[in-house]
Parts: C-alpha cells; sequence; structure tokens
C-alpha cells in the first residue's frame, strides 16, 4: 500500500489528482488480492488486534526504506522511535 499511497507524488505531480486516484487504485487492488486472503489465514492464528499490530509493523518495516531509497527522503532517528514504540506495542499485545 505504501507504493499506492505515495508513489503518486514523486511520479504524478503534473497529473490531474483523479489520474493519481484511479492508478494508485488499481495498484491497491492487486494488494487488497493478497492482503484479503493473508488476513483470512492469519485471523485462524492469531486475534484482531494481533493481526492489526503485525500490519503496522510490517508497514513501518517496508515504509522506511521506501521513504529513504525511492523518495530520497533522509533518515531520521524518529523511525528508529517509531520501531521500538512498535515493539513495545508487539510485546503488549501478544504476552498473554
Amino acid at each position: 500500500m505504501t507504493f499506492a499511497w505515495y508513489a503518486h507524488l514523486r511520479h504524478l505531480n503534473d497529473k490531474a489528482w483523479y489520474i493519481a486516484a484511479i492508478l494508485s487504485w488499481g495498484i491497491a487492488l492487486f494488494e487488497y488480492l493478497l492482503q484479503v486472503p493473508a488476513n483470512r489465514i492469519g485471523y485462524t492464528l492469531f486475534s484482531l488486534p494481533q493481526l492489526k499490530i503485525l500490519q503496522e509493523v510490517i508497514t513501518l518495516a517496508v515504509f522506511v526504506p521506501f521513504a529513504w531509497l525511492y523518495m530520497g527522503q533522509p533518515l531520521k532517528l524518529d523511525y528508529l522511535w517509531a520501531a521500538l514504540c512498535l515493539l513495545g506495542a508487539v510485546y503488549f499485545i501478544f504476552r498473554s
């Protein structure tokens, strides 16, 4: 979803917003076709809150390299703090 949500900021700035939206929806549809079955399988092993926290951890693990390598954003210490907060969330949601 990271690519669908943010890549248009780099490549489609000169296009109308609805062009970016249509292209992003096309990318997102492909990702949803993978995500929905994965959530259904995951829900047999994990609770709904556990699935959500896992999604956030995966999102940050994908977003940081995307922002740095693809979008040319500087690496910030804030990413580390966010990751540590998510590790705390993982601990608390999985501890029982």
